[in-house]
C-alpha cells in the first residue's frame, strides 16, 4: 500500500495514515439535511470525500463509507427546519424529506458520485438514539427538564476536553452558543439538546421515556457512525462549518457512551464562494448545483456540463477556499477538453523499442501528489504533463516503448476517470450523435408511415419516443425533436 499523509484537524498537523485494521477503512461523512435543494457548497464537500473514497478504492482498500441523511431533529435558532419548510410548501415533513432526498441523489448522479456503502437516516435510528441518551443519563452527563434532555457540557468538561477538536475554550463555547427556542430551561447556555419535547403542532414526534418528541441533531451522527463503523473508526469528514458545535458534540457524546475517542482522523473541507463573494440567496449571489448544467441562472454566461464543474472544483485543494467564477469555469472547460482530447489520442500513439521520456518517475509523481493529503491540484498538473507527453509522441518528437505506453495509458485513465471521477464529454457527445441519428431514422419511418396512411404506426413511433423523453414537433419545415 502507498503511504498516505492526512491533515488531521484533531491534532492540527499532517500525519501518516494508519488504518485501525490493515487493508480496511471506516469513513463517515455528515450528509445533507434534506429540507431544501442541496447547496453547492455541500456538493463541494461531498465531492472531496467522493474523491478520497475513490482513491482508497484505487489503492485496493476495502472501504465502508457511511454518509447519513438528516431527516429529523435539525434545530435552528427558531424551530425545526422540517416543520418550518412543511408550513411554507404545505407538505407533510416526510414529503419534504422525500422531495429533497430525490433531488440530492439526482444532483450527485449528475456529478458522477459513487454511492456510499451505507446511507442511514436519522428517522431510521430513533430507537438507537433513545438508547444512547439513556446511557449518557446513566453516566451522569445529561439531565431531564420538562420532557427534554440536555447534555451537561460543564460537567463533561471537568474530566474531558469539550473543545478538543475546535480548539475552543469553554468560555468561548458559552459566548458562541445559539440560544434555541424553548431551551431557556437549560442549566447552562452551552448545553445542547439530546431530546426535545415536541410542541402540540410538531408533526415529527416519537415516544420516549421522557416525552413525545424528537432527537437532537448532533446525536444522530454519533449513533449511526459508531453503529456501522464501531466505537472507534478511521476517518470522520464534513465541512469546516460543522467542526463546532456539531463535531465537537459528537466527540463528547461518543466519549460518554463508549469511554474512548470515536475517531482517529478528522477531516474538514473549506468553504466555497461564488464570484468572490459568499453565496447568499438574499443577495442573489447564488446558484443551485443543477442550474449550472441546465444554464438556468443569471450568474454564469452559459451552461457547463457537470464534469467540467467537477474538474474546476478539484483544481483547488479540499482544505482551501474555492472561488467558483464564470472565468474559472470557462478556463476549466478548456482544460477539461484538452485532457479528454489527449486521452482520446492515446490509442493512436506509435510505439517504439525505447522511450525518450521517464514514465516511471512521472507515475510516482502522480501518486506522491495524492499521497500528500489528496493534493488534486498537483495531481492535475502532473496529468497535464502526461498530456504533453502524448502530444509530443503523436508529433514524433518523443518516443515511447510498449511497456511505458501501457503504464502511461493506465495511469492517465485511472487517475482521470477512477480517482478524479471525470467523464469523457467527447464520448458522451458521440453517443448523443448516435442517438440523434436513430431518432432521425425513426422520424423518416414515421413520415413514410403517414404517407402510406399507416396512422397507427405513425402514432406508435411518436408515443414510444415520448415514453423515452423525446418529444416530436411537427411543423411547416418538417418534424423536429427535443
Amino acid at each position: 500500500m502507498q503511504e498516505i499523509k492526512i491533515y488531521n484537524t484533531l491534532t492540527g498537523k499532517k500525519e501518516i495514515f494508519k488504518p485501525i485494521t490493515k487493508g480496511f477503512i471506516g469513513m463517515y461523512v455528515c450528509g445533507p439535511t434534506v429540507y431544501s435543494n442541496v447547496h453547492l457548497g455541500n456538493v463541494r464537500t461531498f465531492m472531496s470525500f467522493d474523491m478520497i473514497y475513490r482513491y482508497f478504492l484505487h489503492l485496493g482498500y476495502k472501504v465502508r463509507y457511511v454518509r447519513n441523511i438528516t431527516d429529523a431533529g435539525h434545530l435552528t435558532e427558531e424551530e425545526d427546519v422540517f416543520l418550518a419548510k412543511s408550513k411554507v410548501e404545505k407538505l407533510e415533513p416526510m414529503e419534504i424529506v422525500q422531495k429533497y432526498t430525490v433531488d440530492f441523489h439526482e444532483v450527485l448522479r449528475q456529478y458522477n458520485f459513487l454511492s456510499p456503502s451505507i446511507e442511514p437516516t436519522a428517522t431510521g435510528h430513533i430507537v438507537e438514539q433513545i438508547e444512547a441518551i439513556q446511557t449518557i443519563i446513566e453516566n451522569g452527563m445529561a439531565y431531564v427538564v420538562n420532557g427534554s434532555v440536555y447534555f451537561d457540557v460543564l460537567k463533561y468538561n471537568e474530566k474531558e476536553n469539550y473543545g478538543i477538536l475546535s480548539k475552543r475554550i469553554i468560555e468561548d463555547a458559552i459566548e458562541n452558543t445559539r440560544a434555541l427556542d424553548g431551551q431557556s430551561d437549560k442549566k447552562n447556555p452551552q448545553d445542547f439538546a439530546l431530546w426535545k419535547r415536541a410542541d402540540p403542532e410538531h408533526i415529527q414526534r416519537w415516544n420516549s421515556p421522557w416525552s413525545d418528541g424528537f432527537p437532537g441533531w448532533h446525536l444522530e451522527c454519533t449513533v449511526m457512525s459508531t453503529k456501522y463503523l464501531g466505537e472507534q473508526f478511521d476517518i470522520h469528514g464534513g465541512g469546516m462549518d460543522l467542526k463546532f458545535p456539531h463535531h465537537e458534540c459528537e466527540i463528547a457524546q461518543a466519549q460518554v457512551c463508549n469511554h474512548k475517542a470515536p475517531v482517529n482522523y478528522w477531516m474538514h473541507t473549506n468553504m466555497l464562494n461564488l464570484n468572490g463573494k459568499k453565496m447568499s440567496k438574499s443577495t442573489g449571489n447564488y446558484v443551485n448545483p443543477s442550474d449550472i448544467y441546465t444554464g438556468d441562472n443569471a450568474i454564469l454566461s452559459k451552461a457547463f456540463v457537470p464534469s467540467v464543474v467537477r474538474f474546476s472544483m478539484l483544481q483547488a485543494h479540499y482544505s482551501s477556499v474555492l472561488d467558483l467564477t464564470n472565468d474559472a469555469l470557462l478556463s476549466a472547460e478548456k482544460g477539461h477538453n484538452r485532457l479528454m482530447e489527449a486521452l482520446n489520442n492515446l490509442s493512436n500513439l506509435e510505439v517504439n523499442n525505447s522511450s525518450s521520456i521517464d514514465v516511471a518517475s512521472w507515475k510516482q509523481k502522480c501518486y506522491n501528489a495524492m499521497n500528500d493529503d489528496f493534493n488534486t491540484p498537483i495531481l492535475i498538473a502532473h496529468l497535464f504533463e502526461g498530456v504533453k507527453f502524448i502530444n509530443l509522441i503523436k508529433e514524433g518528437k518523443e518516443t515511447i516503448s510498449q511497456s511505458d505506453y501501457e503504464v502511461l495509458k493506465t495511469v492517465m485513465n485511472e487517475f482521470t476517470f477512477d480517482v478524479l471521477g471525470l467523464l469523457n464529454i467527447s464520448e458522451n457527445n458521440n453517443n448523443n450523435d448516435k442517438l440523434a441519428g436513430v431518432v432521425e431514422m425513426l422520424i423518416e419511418m414515421r413520415k413514410q408511415a403517414k404517407e402510406n396512411k399507416n396512422y397507427a404506426l405513425s402514432d406508435e413511433i411518436r408515443d414510444k419516443l415520448l415514453e423515452k423523453g423525446i418529444q416530436l414537433k411537427d411543423g411547416r419545415d418538417g418534424t423536429t425533436f427535443s
